[in-house]
């Protein structure tokens, strides 16, 4: 898998927003299903977003759903997550990575929340930091 590049993170106040850039230089984003994912001090890497390749179409956790949007602008070969209403838990460092399937691999999970085959996305660059605090 390539390798993208995240950039766009800084300190917001819990409610605020924040928009991060996913980029790889040289590199057609078109061609690729683009995810966001984000690990906190001392925890594991969480998955938070994707976007489909083929369609556009979206998929996000219950933890992120209607807060946070995922877009990709392929004439420019950039991919976006636009975070709203930021809560303390949402401090982490913010990765975005791709895979070359058709689809975002997501899965359903046990509790019917959503998921995705974080093995696939093993390559995901350098990342930004979001911290939100009052």
């Amino acid at each position: 898998d390539v390798q993208l590049q995240a950039s766009g993170g800084g300190l917001v106040q819990p409610g605020g927003s924040l928009r991060l850039s996913c980029a790889a230089p040289g590199v057609t984003l078109d061609s690729y299903n683009i995810a966001w994912f984000r690990q906190a001090p001392g925890k594991e890497r969480e998955w938070v977003s994707c976007i489909n390749r083929s369609d556009g179409r979206t998929y996000y956790p219950n933890s992120v759903k209607g807060r946070f949007t995922i877009s990709r602008d392929n004439n420019k070969d950039l991919a976006f997550l636009q975070m709203a209403d930021l809560k303390l838990e949402d401090t982490a460092v913010y990765y975005c990575a791709a895979d070359k399937g058709a689809l975002c691999k997501v899965v359903i999970t046990p509790d019917l929340d959503l998921d995705i085959r974080k093995e696939e996305y093993d390559s995901w660059g350098r990342g930004t930091l979001v911290t939100v605090s009052s």
